[in-house]
C-alpha cells in the first residue's frame, strides 16, 4: 500500500467502527469542557466523569467557581490527582475569563494557552469539541497509533501532531482524533495488546512494530 492508501484505509475503517462518535468527557458547555479537560491531565476520563458532577453541582461557571477557595476546589477534585496545581489553575483561569472575556471561554488556541494550567493539547480539545474549529489534539493513544501505523516517528507529540495534520484532511480532524482515541483504547492499547483484534495495525502497521510483537509473542 502507498502512504495515501494507508491513510484512506484508516479513515474508512474508523468510519465503519465509529459512525457516531461519543465525546469522552461529560460536559454541557465550553466552560465545563475546559475544566473537564484540565482535570483529565494524567488521569482517566472515567475518574474525571465521576468527579465533575460533584464540582459542577457547586460551580459550573466561572462566577460560581471564584466563590470557592482554591482549597475547596482542591478538596472536591482530589481523586483525579495533581489537585493542588489543578485547583490553582481552575481558580485562576475562572478569574481571567471573568475579567478579560466577560465570563466566556475564548475560541482560539492562542488565547486559551494563556490561561493558567492550559496547555496546547487542552486548548486544542476545547476549540475542537466546543467550537468545531479544526484541531488535532494528540494524546497518548494517538501518539502510539501514529507510530504503530508508520505515520510518525514517535519522537514527541508535537511532531506527531504535525504529521497527522499533514496526512489527514482538515475537515475530518475533529472527528478523526476522537475515532483514533476510541480505537486505541478498544483495539490497540499499550498493554495487553492483541494484534489479531487490531485490524488496522495488522494491515498497515510499521514492520519493526509487527516484528517486535511477533518476537515477544514467540517468547511466551
Amino acid at each position: 500500500m502507498t502512504k495515501q492508501e494507508k491513510v484512506n484505509f484508516v479513515i474508512e475503517t474508523l468510519n465503519k467502527l465509529y459512525p457516531e462518535i461519543p465525546i469522552p468527557l461529560d460536559h454541557k458547555d465550553p466552560y465545563t469542557l475546559l475544566i473537564a479537560v484540565l482535570l483529565s491531565a494524567q488521569s482517566t476520563d472515567v475518574r474525571v466523569n465521576k468527579i465533575t458532577p460533584l464540582l459542577f453541582e457547586v460551580a459550573d461557571n466561572p462566577y460560581d467557581m471564584i466563590q470557592l477557595s482554591e482549597e475547596e476546589i482542591r478538596e472536591i477534585i482530589k481523586p483525579v490527582g495533581l489537585s493542588p496545581m489543578k485547583a490553582k489553575g481552575i481558580y485562576g483561569l475562572s478569574h481571567i475569563l471573568i475579567d478579560k472575556y466577560g465570563g466566556r471561554v475564548p475560541e482560539s488556541i492562542e488565547a486559551l494557552k494563556e490561561l493558567p494550567a492550559v496547555g496546547h493539547k487542552t486548548a486544542s480539545v476545547v476549540v475542537s469539541q466546543a467550537f468545531g474549529i479544526p484541531a488535532f489534539p494528540v494524546d497518548t493513544h494517538i501518539h502510539r497509533l501514529m507510530y504503530r501505523w508508520g505515520f510518525s516517528n514517535g519522537k514527541n507529540v508535537t511532531q506527531t501532531e504535525k504529521d497527522a495534520k499533514r496526512l489527514f484532511p482538515k475537515e475530518i480532524w475533529n472527528d478523526l482524533h476522537l475515532q483514533i482515541i476510541w480505537y486505541g483504547r478498544q483495539y490497540s492499547p499499550a498493554r495487553r495488546w492483541d494484534l489479531e483484534k487490531d485490524s488496522i495495525t495488522k494491515t498497515i502497521g510499521r514492520k519493526t512494530v509487527l516484528a517486535a510483537y511477533e518476537k515477544k509473542k514467540a517468547k511466551k
